[in-house]
């Protein structure tokens, strides 16, 4: 029988747990998300949900970076900037930002690929348009 994503994320946690410094950061991440979301609510531009949660991050002391492009190798060729990710926390978490309605599940395979493109553990798919912060959330492990 073939296992499920949520429980081939939850073995491979166990086999491979992740540093107590990146838990540190998601949980700073994750409260940085529900300021925000608190404070303007749902039905603002992705953009300023960007701004505001970097805004956020800073105050929490962490460092990081924007629409960082990210190169890509396959079979020596090379993409130099074949994918922009969002928000890059501390050179470890992935955090992908949307504001839409809708969640398309075409993110949760780019925020996987995204992760394991750039051998990080931790992604976060943060939908500011939803009524609770918390069903806006989803964390994904490599």
């Amino acid at each position: 029988m073939p296992q499920s994503h949520e429980n081939s994320k939850v073995h491979k946690e166990k086999i491979y747990p992740v540093s107590e410094e990146t838990e540190r950061i998601a949980k700073l991440i994750v409260d940085a998300a529900y300021t925000v979301h608190k404070n303007l609510g749902p039905g603002l531009l992705e953009k300023v949900y960007e701004i505001c949660f970097c805004h956020e991050l800073s105050k929490r002391g962490l460092n990081y970076k924007r629409q960082l492009p990210v190169r890509i190798t396959y079979d020596n060729l090379i993409f130099e900037e074949a994918l922009r990710l969002d928000v890059m926390v501390e050179d470890a978490v992935i955090c992908e930002l949307k504001a839409l309605e809708t969640v398309n599940p075409v993110w949760e395979a780019q925020i996987i690929s995204h992760l394991r493109l750039t051998d990080k553990r931790i992604g976060f798919l943060i939908n500011f348009n939803v009524p609770r912060m918390k069903d806006g959330i989803r964390r994904f492990i490599n």
